[in-house]
């Protein structure tokens, strides 16, 4: 779990740097923004899917990333030192923040292996 959390914070690091729109004041608040993003994943995001379902269905499961946005800008709204523009801008940077995540959980895997 708490290199999950590593992970991710790192990966918001590079995201806040690369998009615009993002902003990540410290590392610091890099770490919060990923334990508080994994809380609301945990909590708030499978009561968000069982309320949009439908949508979900309609929308051949890209409503999911509307969710995900969400998620994003609820984190925005509580923690200082991190702050997302708009929807679309945090949907991006949930994308590539997973796109990140997958590649650097891909090689701490193979680094476990060797």
């Amino acid at each position: 779990m708490l290199s999950r959390i590593i992970i991710s914070t790192i990966s918001i690091i590079i995201v806040g740097y690369i998009l615009p729109g993002v902003v990540v004041s410290s590392p610091w608040a890099a770490f919060v923004v990923a334990v508080v993003l994994a809380l609301l994943n945990t909590i708030v995001r499978p009561i968000l899917i069982l309320l949009t379902f439908p949508v979900t269905i309609v929308t051949l499961g890209l409503f999911l990333l509307v969710i995900n946005g969400i998620m994003v800008l609820i984190a925005n709204h509580f923690i200082h030192g991190f702050s997302v523009s708009g929807l679309f801008t945090a949907i991006i940077f949930s994308i590539l923040v997973s796109l990140i995540n997958w590649i650097l959980g891909i090689n701490s895997i193979n680094v476990k292996r060797n």
